[in-house]
């Protein structure tokens, strides 16, 4: 991955005045990916706003580890099946002409 396309995670946990234990432990629940080079870590760019709205989740909502996860698996779900609503309609019109 190329570097311009990697945040230094201190950098960001400056900005957003969180602990870099608060990352750590996103990546221990898979919600993350962590990158490790040369003694720095790093955030993929792509990933940055996630980590935000999990950031959010954290500090205004008050949510632990544990309700991100689970909120995060359901906002996933829900979007899962709206795009298969989405491919049903897009069926179901193509049967009644319309």
């Amino acid at each position: 991955m190329k570097t311009a396309e990697l945040i230094p995670a201190q950098t960001f946990c400056i900005h957003h005045n969180i602990e870099f234990a608060f990352i750590d432990s996103l990546q221990r629940f898979g919600l993350v990916e962590i990158i490790t080079e040369e003694e720095a870590t790093y955030l993929p760019e792509s990933c940055i706003p996630q980590l935000e709205q999990y950031v959010r989740l954290n500090k205004e909502l008050d949510i632990n580890m544990e309700g991100i996860d689970a909120i995060i698996h359901l906002l996933q779900r829900i979007k899962k099946m709206q795009d298969e609503i989405v491919g049903l309609k897009n069926r179901l019109s193509m049967y009644e002409g319309g």
